[in-house]
C-alpha cells in the first residue's frame, strides 16, 4: 500500500469567517500531482460523504465518483468517507467491514482512482499511524471523543482530525477535547455535531451546538444521517428515519456550518450497516442542489452568526459576522 502524500496545513482565514488563522483546516495533496488543495472553514462548503461501512472497493468507488461529480458541478468541496471496521456495532452479528489491512488498501485504491481525499474513523490508538498513511483525515467516533490516548495518537500523526461530539456531551465540554488535540500536536481540527440522546432510542439536534463549538475556534461539521438514527430501535441494530435528513441538513446550513457529513448508498435497503439512515445515492443531487444554494445565500447575505450579536456594545450591523 502506498503511503499517503497528503498533509494538513494552517493558513490565514478571511475576517468574514469569524475564525482565527489557526482554525482553518487545509486539505492538500503534496504529491507531484497536487490533485486537491482546499480549506475547511474559509467560507466554502465541504461535503464528507460515502457509505457507512466499506462493503467492497467497487461499491466505494461507485459512490466516490458519483458524489465527486455532483459536488464538482455545484462548487462543493468533497471528501470521501468509509469505515474499515465498525467496532461499535449493536450486535456481534453486525457487519463490521473488511478490517484494517484490507480496508486501508481499498481506501487507498479509491483515493487514487477517484482522485479525492479520504476520511476514515479509528477506534484504537494503534490504528492511527497505519490509517494516516492511507487517508487524508482521521475521524474520532462520538462515543470515543474523550479517550485521551486515542486523541493524542491521532493528533501525533499530523493529519487533520474530525472529532464527533458525544451524544451525551454538552457542546461547551468539547473545549477539553480541543485542548487535548492541540496539545498533542494536531495540525487541523473540525468538530462534528451528530445529535444528542433524548431518552432511549431517540436523538435530537440542538442547533445551538454549532455556534458554541465554532466559538471554540474550530470549523464545524454537521452529520445529517447519524442525527436521524434511532439507537437500538431495530432490535440487534440501530434504526433511523432518513426522511428527516433534508430537514436537519437545511437547518444546519442555515445556522452556519463549514462542512456537511452524509452517508449514502445505491441501495440503502441492502446496505450492511445503518441502512435506515442512508441517503439513496440517486437522491444526492436533489439534496445537494438545495443545500449548496442555501449555503451560498447564507454566506453571501449574512455570514456565520456571531454569539455576540445581541451585545449592546457591538457595532450596529455586525450581527452576522
Amino acid at each position: 500500500m502506498n503511503a499517503s502524500s497528503c498533509a494538513s496545513e494552517r493558513f490565514h482565514a478571511s475576517d468574514e469567517t469569524g475564525l482565527c488563522a489557526d482554525a482553518v483546516v487545509r486539505i492538500a495533496d503534496t504529491s507531484p500531482e497536487k490533485r486537491w488543495d482546499f480549506p475547511i472553514g474559509k467560507g466554502e462548503l465541504t461535503l464528507i460523504a460515502g457509505p457507512c461501512s466499506l462493503e467492497t472497493s467497487e461499491l466505494g468507488l461507485e459512490i466516490a465518483e458519483t458524489v465527486r461529480d455532483i459536488c464538482a458541478s455545484l462548487g462543493v468541496r468533497y471528501i470521501f468517507k468509509a469505515s474499515f471496521d465498525k467496532a461499535n456495532r449493536t450486535s456481534l452479528s453486525g457487519f463490521r467491514g473488511p478490517g484494517l489491512e484490507s480496508g486501508l488498501e481499498q481506501l487507498a485504491e479509491i483515493r487514487r482512482k477517484a482522485s479525492v481525499p479520504v476520511l476514515t474513523d479509528i477506534h484504537e490508538s494503534w490504528q492511527a499511524e497505519p490509517a494516516a498513511r492511507a487517508v487524508d483525515v482521521l475521524q474520532i467516533p462520538a462515543f470515543l471523543c474523550r479517550q485521551t490516548d486515542l486523541l493524542l495518537a491521532a493528533a501525533a500523526t499530523g493529519k487533520p482530525l474530525n472529532v464527533k461530539k458525544a451524544q451525551f456531551l454538552a457542546p461547551g465540554d468539547m473545549k477539553h477535547v480541543v485542548e487535548k488535540c492541540r496539545q498533542g500536536g494536531c495540525s487541523g481540527l473540525t468538530l462534528c455535531e451528530r445529535g444528542t440522546f433524548m431518552g432511549y432510542g431517540q436523538l435530537v439536534v440542538d442547533m445551538r451546538s454549532l455556534p458554541l463549538m465554532r466559538a471554540l475556534g474550530c470549523p464545524v461539521v454537521f452529520d445529517a444521517t447519524h442525527s436521524v438514527q434511532m439507537p437500538g430501535a431495530a432490535g440487534g441494530a440501530s434504526g433511523g428515519d432518513r426522511r428527516f435528513v433534508l430537514t436537519l441538513a437545511r437547518s444546519a446550513v442555515a445556522a452556519g456550518i463549514d462542512a456537511l457529513f452524509l452517508e449514502t448508498h445505491p441501495r440503502p435497503e441492502k446496505a450492511k450497516s445503518d441502512g435506515p439512515n442512508l441517503v439513496p445515492l440517486k437522491k444526492m443531487r436533489f439534496l445537494l442542489e438545495q443545500l449548496a444554494e442555501l449555503h451560498a445565500f447564507v454566506r453571501e447575505r449574512f455570514g456565520h452568526a456571531s454569539l455576540e450579536w445581541a451585545d449592546e456594545a457591538a457595532p450596529e450591523g455586525e450581527g452576522g459576522r
